[in-house]
């Protein structure tokens, strides 16, 4: 199957956002003004080192916040790019909230910024992605 014949659908297992995923993180949104935003809890299956949230993890949270303000808002992309930086841990068991916002929109590319702040409202990470529209059944 040729890449433009691909149709990508959601079919409730993101492991993200996926409300039939038992082993997902179940990240729900809400739009709040220009940003689009999810409030996170890490357990500690969630830990790299002891106490401290996996970069995978934060990675995957402000990955997802970026892809879904679009997908559920616009029409469905796939992160053609992602660049994380880390500048705080983030802890076990301390909320996190993750926001998100748009850059740049060159359909069919999009370009997004975020960031994911712990209870304090300390910056812990923060990420940009470039979007690509897909072919998708949402």
């Amino acid at each position: 199957m040729a890449d433009d014949e691909l149709v990508w659908t959601d079919d409730g297992w993101c492991v993200a956002c996926g409300v039939n995923n038992p082993r997902g993180l179940h990240m729900t949104f809400r739009q709040e003004g220009e940003c689009y935003v999810c409030d996170f809890t890490p357990e500690r299956f969630h830990q790299g080192w002891e106490g401290i949230v996996h970069g995978g993890i934060l990675a995957t949270l402000l990955d997802e916040t970026m892809n879904d303000m679009l997908s559920r808002n616009s029409e469905p992309v796939a992160t053609a790019e992602l660049c994380v930086r880390y500048k705080l841990p983030a802890m076990i068991g301390v909320p996190l909230q993750v926001r998100a916002w748009m850059t740049r929109e060159r359909p069919p590319l999009w370009e997004a910024a975020g960031e994911v702040t712990d209870a304090e409202g300390r910056v812990v990470a923060t990420g940009t992605a470039k979007l690509m529209r897909v072919k998708g059944d949402l």
